[in-house]
């Protein structure tokens, strides 16, 4: 094959490499082109899926192979394909989902493991997920529970909480394998029970066990797909070759040796350089960078050698992160500890660098050469001298790396043509200590906020400073050391005064304009001083260990120096095992399995963009303003118009019905309009004459769609839309909460909740407080973006959508009213979702109208899958809530009176903000009775893109500021919290603010249980002991109720129906108004219809859910599908039932088949529609009168965590649930509900955090920057209790709703995180109520903990320069 320097024009080489076993031979690769592109458009090989286009969320996870011809081994690994350029896969075996089992054929383990566990509820991250633990066997075929930990640190899930993934998957390590039956009571050791109880009688009728292990499949690894032997036998005899692959914007050029690679960087000296794709791959994504040449040498020998030095070893540039840190693992392993200090702190580092994916292909050399101000590893290269060697065509020169190394933001010393051919890392000094340090929002697969690496070298058998360097990261625009500090301690001896003057001078030093991108400014300054206090102890404690003599670290701060090293979490789930009686086909009251859960873990579940492509199908690319508030002066569309692909542009023009818009009032619009303007005139006799005039086009947010570009791919579109130029006129913003009450910009109504006599109330209180709590918004984050397919049907002006939505019939109503045609002309078809949590309720309808409107233009069908960073862009989330109380309450801690005024951010339309408000109102007590009491909400207008439905839908904010108020009262009291909680605890027949008298209300039993379960007393004994004992870690417990109305607020949406079909062949189907997203419900409504019926699930298929079948639903929301959809599948079937009675008379002992054929030869009917409407609801604001709710789902909360007071990280380390579900319908389900919003409760309440700049630009815009909880965020310890003997008679088979209430219940964590933060605050002398907004960030919590560092580092007064983030 020639080399690159021969090929001329558009020439290209062939690439050769093999999916699933089959071999490929791309002759006209595209280096723009990602593996996730190739397979699903070319190879249609869906089962991969995107979850985010930044290598950030693992749904893209495949296995690549290769053999490696140096160690004649083949070498498996795990690789985000969303990032992976195929032109990098020349000679390399790609395994999918789809290759390693399937429904129809085999599975495999790992999927089938995944599934009976269940592990899966929206299936969206499942494909990805199977295949990190499948490559995770591949190489390791008995792996230890922390490999497995490891393994999926790049994969995020936003249903199940991971509880059950790693049940499953425990299976398979040696930790977790089955013992043959020698387990508890002879039975199985893996049927999912921890033993944290011994039996009692009441135990008799519970059940702790989800699965049994015994069922699953056995693994042999000895059976796994072989490598293709082609492959191998080309890879050995073909030598190594350059190629070359072209496209028209790009050429890869792949060398084969050294010499030329550094001939083509002198040639292309502007050229990037990639290895793992992971930083040029964002850049060309989110960043629109062009790169014309691409340089890929990843297999030159010389860049991937490892060599021992006299000093340390050097590291080839393209040598990945993974394989750098398994040889420093064997280094450390073989070397005496005092010359491994430097690779244990790279090590550290490592530890928590990106996931797995990332670190497989990732390389140190692009590592160092990327210049990232935040990079984790250059600090410890930097603090401990490494050495970089650098080459061009002329030569080589050694450098090491220093403070000259990085002259300015992302730049290094390096000329253009030089490249970085090795690292060199050396073994530490007998007298030399190095740690490392990374903070971060989440610990896991995270970018830190600061990170840093301190070296220290003493002269020999002193404490004398001989050397000192500390590196930081994140306090300036370049990696930087702290040279003035370090040149002051230098000679001094190691003790609490050169502490005192090292804190004081890196106060001084490590300065941050407080306007510095990133925010968090006085956090970051803190954290440079917190980090060296660690360093210091840990120093001492080592000293001490060599003899030397030196201060002894104080027994209560020896926990400050502890290295952070996970528990494999434990768990236990106990739920009612259905009566001895109950029929063994009776399904009802039994953990089924997900339905779709087997064809989840195979990659064949079928989401939107699954669906194969349709002939001359077209791509939709979103125009959005980039503007918060701005009038727009021209749109040019010339240079979007002349790109390839490109087919039209669509504009408000193009509309042909209305271009008004929204779910409950129409104030929005499909695509930005004109508004009209109104001029006043003077009088013409009695009257005003009033002039219409069309102004310019508006905008009222950053992400308000203005157009379309509709091109032949996505990509071609995407690229077409940001070429579109708008020219705009900016008006003034209004972003905040506090900005919309000073400008009083406030939709109307304001809803008031008064009951009692609020001043009597507070005349009679003992004591009275006031506070506020800001809680912060929350992105749904579901894994499958926005997604919308429109097929225009040719005739009658019939279009048939297939959609990601929860609302089949809203969608259905606004696409009709946007087209101009009556909506029995419109079909909206909705299989599945990966995940809604209420943000696909209302919002999914900005993207189908426009999708629907360009394929009417067209008269072609029109796709688009929103990206991750769109999707956050433009649809909103949960509302962000200010709470402002005065809260009367006596010496006892009984509350007597409360005054409460909510303001929630809704953004630049109404959406369903009212509701959410009012919802937030019903829930303002949260299970407290408070006899005198007024909450008032207010709705801020503000120029954000509209805030919408999410899972709680205003009760958790509503129920957040209670739980801030009544904490308040406790430690206003010195009380125990617990027992004021305890005390104001809602009981049977109580009256709410809105009148509604509680009726089977459990509360009381919820409470009991969950303290019995929690160990609650022993718990705060040992915490407080704890706190006792250690002054820079402090432990907190909090124990919290909720109690959750069931039903929607809007009465008419509280119905539904159902439409059962029963086949000759005795199959029947069943269609209902809910949709499936994850949560279970198509599986419940199997189980109603099984039971009614009386066959078995497996004779029941649903197969989608719309519009032309079950009309006018209500959408999948609320909490109450199961309710709804339930009963009128009830009654479908009930009819059924009824009409097949006379011929089961007839034949009593024939088969349902029987019955079925003989109704049908007697003419019967064999199809039922059902209905159901739940009675006696309906509530008016005015005379506080009317049944709001049909019941209440009730559930407790006992959570317990460790915060670091230096970091303001926290551990959760255990979390008891008991939850009210009623006569549960299906245990596993509903135990996944509540694990799954606990999580999802745990990241609104702790992590999650939405950063704004001033201007109302969303700059968290993908999981880079905005972290969900990941695996290794869940509870050390979980219990899950499901409360027996509570049936609920208002709601199908006594069971209750479970999707939203326990998502509130992770506010214990919060509140136990705020008693640790006390405790902190106590030791340094700061007592009383204290101000904690939501969530309780690291930074909160940091700056919380009030101590000699924090006033050292004191903020910048507001109003004196402009922050990078706002709170909204």
């Amino acid at each position: 094959m020639a080399d690159t320097e021969t090929r001329t024009g558009s020439e290209s080489d062939e690439l050769v490499f093999f999916v699933n076993g089959k071999k490929i031979v791309e002759r006209n690769a595209d280096p723009e082109t990602t593996l996730l592109t190739y397979l699903r458009r070319k190879l249609g090989l869906t089962g991969t899926k995107l979850g985010c286009a930044e290598g950030g969320c693992g749904a893209c996870t495949v296995m690549l192979s290769r053999y490696q011809i140096h160690t004649q081994q083949l070498l498996h690994y795990a690789v985000n394909a969303c990032l992976a350029p195929l032109c990098s896969l020349h000679l390399v075996a790609v395994t999918t989902v789809e290759g390693i089992g399937s429904v129809a054929r085999k599975l495999h383990p790992v999927q089938e493991r995944i599934a009976r566990a269940h592990g899966s509820q929206c299936g969206f991250c499942t494909p990805g997920i199977v295949m990190s633990m499948y490559a995770l066997l591949r190489n390791n075929p008995t792996p230890k529970m922390a490999d497995v930990e490891e393994a999926f640190q790049g994969n995020l899930c936003r249903c199940t909480g991971y509880r059950p993934i790693l049940e499953g998957y425990k299976t398979f390590t040696v930790e977790g394998g089955c013992c043959g039956g020698r387990g508890r009571d002879n039975g199985c050791c893996m049927a999912n029970w921890s033993g944290a109880e011994e039996s009692s009688e009441e135990d008799v009728n519970e059940s702790k066990s989800l699965f049994s292990a015994e069922d699953f499949a056995p693994f042999d690894p000895t059976q796994e797909v072989i490598f293709p032997p082609e492959l191998m036998s080309v890879t050995k005899v073909q030598r190594s070759a350059s190629l070359c692959f072209r496209s028209d914007r790009v050429t890869w050029l792949q060398p084969d040796s050294l010499d030329e690679f550094l001939r083509l960087k002198w040639e292309h000296p502007n050229a990037r350089v990639v290895v793992g794709n992971t930083e040029v791959g964002i850049e060309v994504k989110f960043k629109n960078m062009v790169y014309p040449v691409i340089l890929a040498p990843a297999f030159i020998p010389e860049l991937n050698e490892v060599r021992h030095t006299e000093d340390g070893v050097a590291f080839g540039a393209a040598c990945t992160l993974s394989h750098m840190g398994a040889l420093l693992k064997q280094e450390v392993e073989t070397l005496p500890p005092h010359r491994t200090e430097v690779f244990l702190a790279v090590l550290e580092q490592l530890r928590w660098f990106a996931g797995i994916q990332i670190r497989n292909v990732a390389a140190v050399g692009g590592n160092i050469m990327t210049a990232s101000p935040i990079s984790d590893l250059n600090p410890v290269f930097m603090a401990t001298g490494c050495k970089l060697t650098l080459m061009d065509k002329d030569g080589s020169r050694v450098v090491p790396m220093d403070a000259a190394f990085f002259p300015g933001y992302r730049k290094t010393a390096m000329r253009p043509q030089e490249v970085l051919v090795s690292i060199e890392i050396p073994f530490s000094k007998r007298t030399q200590f190095v740690s490392a340090f990374k903070q971060s929002p989440r610990r896991e697969d995270d970018i830190s906020i600061v990170t840093a690496a301190m070296s220290v070298t003493f002269a020999p058998g002193t404490d004398a400073v001989e050397d000192l360097r500390l590196s930081y990261g994140g306090v300036a625009a370049v990696t930087t050391l702290a040279t003035a500090t370090a040149k002051k301690l230098l000679g001094r001896r190691w003790g609490e005064e050169l502490l005192q003057d090292a804190c004081s001078s890196l106060a001084e030093e490590m300065t941050l304009d407080p306007s510095a991108p990133g925010g968090m400014v006085t956090y970051r300054r803190t954290l440079t001083l917190s980090l060296f206090y660690k360093f210091y102890l840990t120093v001492l404690q080592k000293l001490r260990e060599q003899g030397v003599k030196v201060d002894a670290v104080r027994p209560d701060c020896l926990s400050a120096a502890d290295v952070y090293h996970p528990e494999t979490p434990s768990s236990i789930q106990v739920y009612q095992a259905v009566p001895e009686g109950q029929c063994q086909g009776d399904a009802v009251g039994r953990p089924m399995m997900h339905l779709s859960a087997l064809k989840h873990a195979t990659g064949e579940a079928v989401y939107c963009d699954d669906i194969p492509l349709y002939e001359n199908e077209l791509y939709l690319g979103l125009v959005t303003s980039s503007k918060a508030h701005a009038h727009i002066l021209s749109i040019d569309t010339s240079a979007a118009e002349g790109m390839p692909g490109v087919v039209c542009c669509v504009f408000a023009e193009d509309i042909p019905g209305s271009n008004a818009t929204g779910p409950v009032q129409y104030d929005e619009t499909v695509l930005a309009d004109r508004q009209v303007c109104f001029s006043f005139f003077g009088q013409s006799g009695d009257s005003l004459r009033l002039t219409a005039f069309p102004s310019f086009l508006q905008v009222t947010c950053v992400g308000h769609i203005i157009g379309a570009v509709v091109a032949d791919t996505q990509l071609r579109a995407q690229r077409a839309a940001k070429a579109v130029r708008i020219q705009y006129e900016e008006l003034q913003p209004v972003v905040t909460i506090q900005e919309a009450i000073a400008a009083q910009s406030f939709y109307q109504p304001i809803r008031t909740i008064q009951n009692g006599d609020l001043d009597a109330g507070f005349k009679q209180a003992d004591s009275i407080l006031e506070g506020e709590m800001h809680i912060g918004g929350q992105e749904h984050f579901y894994l499958e973006t926005n997604v919308t397919l429109a097929v225009p049907r040719g005739e009658d002006g019939e279009m048939e959508l297939f959609v990601s939505t929860q609302s089949a019939s809203k969608t259905q109503v606004l696409v009709a009213k946007a087209l101009g045609v009556p909506a029995n002309r419109v079909v909206v078809r909705v299989k599945r979702m990966g995940g809604g949590f209420g943000g696909k309720e209302t919002r999914t309808t900005v993207l189908s109208t426009v999708v629907a409107v360009a394929a009417n233009k067209l008269k072609r069908p029109v796709r688009c899958m929103l990206d991750r960073d769109e999707d956050m862009l433009v649809m909103g989330g949960r509302h962000p809530f200010y709470g402002k109380y005065k809260v009367g309450f006596l010496g006892s801690g009984k509350v007597v009176a409360l005054d409460v005024s909510y303001y929630s951010n809704a953004g630049n339309s109404m959406d369903l903000s009212l509701s959410v408000m009012e919802r937030a109102l019903f829930h303002m007590e949260n299970s407290y009775s408070v006899a005198n009491v007024r909450g008032r909400g207010f709705l801020c207008r503000t120029n954000l893109p509209s805030n919408t439905a999410f899972r709680g839908f205003g009760g958790p904010q509503g129920m957040m500021v209670a739980e801030s108020w009544i904490s308040d009262v406790a430690q206003s009291l010195g009380r125990p919290a617990e027992e004021v909680r305890r005390l104001n605890l809602y009981v049977e027949g109580e009256s709410t603010p809105y009148n509604q008298i509680l009726n089977q209300i459990t509360l009381d039993r919820c409470w009991d249980e969950c303290l019995s379960r929690s160990g609650y007393q022993q718990r705060r004994a040992a915490v407080d002991l704890y706190n006792r004992q250690n002054r820079w870690t402090k432990r907190g417990l909090a124990i919290v109720p909720t109690k959750f109305g069931i039903s929607f607020t809007a009465a008419f949406l509280n119905q539904a129906g159902a439409l059962v079909h029963v086949y000759t062949d005795g199959s029947v189907l069943l269609t209902h108004g809910g949709t499936e997203m994850g949560q279970g419900l198509h599986t419940k409504m199997v189980q109603v219809a099984s039971r009614v019926l009386g066959i078995p699930c497996s004779k029941i298929h649903i197969s989608e859910t719309s519009t032309n079948t079950v009309p006018n639903t209500s959408p999948t929301a609320a909490s109450a599908s199961s309710d709804l959809n339930g009963a009128a599948v009830q009654n479908a079937c009930e009819i059924l039932v009824k009409r097949l009675e006379p011929y089961k008379i007839k034949d009593p002992k024939g088969s349902w088949e029987d019955w079925v054929r003989a109704a049908y030869f007697d003419r019967v009917n064999l199809s039922a529609n059902g209905f159901y409407k739940t009675p006696d609801l309906g509530y008016d604001f005015e005379s506080n009168s009317g049944r709001v709710f049909n019941y209440f789902t009730s559930g407790v909360a006992c959570s317990e965590v460790e915060v670091d007071c230096l970091t303001g990280s926290h551990k959760n380390l255990s979390s008891t649930i008991v939850m009210d579900v009623g006569h549960s319908l299906n245990p596993a389900i509903d135990i996944g509900q509540v694990e799954g919003a606990f999580m999802q409760g745990l990241g609104l309440f702790t992590m999650e955090e939405l950063c704004y700049s001033p201007q109302g630009v969303l700059l968290t815009r993908g999981p880079g920057s905005y972290k969900i909880p990941a695996f290794g965020d869940i509870p050390t310890q979980l219990t899950v209790s499901l409360l027996r003997d509570a049936p609920n008679d208002k709601a199908i088979y006594a069971s209750k709703a479970v999707g939203e209430p326990p998502l509130f219940l992770a506010s214990a964590n919060f509140y136990a995180i705020k008693d640790a933060v006390a405790a902190a605050r106590w030791e340094s002398g700061v007592s009383g109520p204290f101000r904690l907004d939501s969530p309780a960030s690291c930074e909160r919590i940091r700056t919380a903990c009030s101590d000699r560092f924090t006033k050292l580092c004191p903020p910048a007064e507001p109003g004196t320069f402009t922050p990078w983030s706002v709170q909204v």
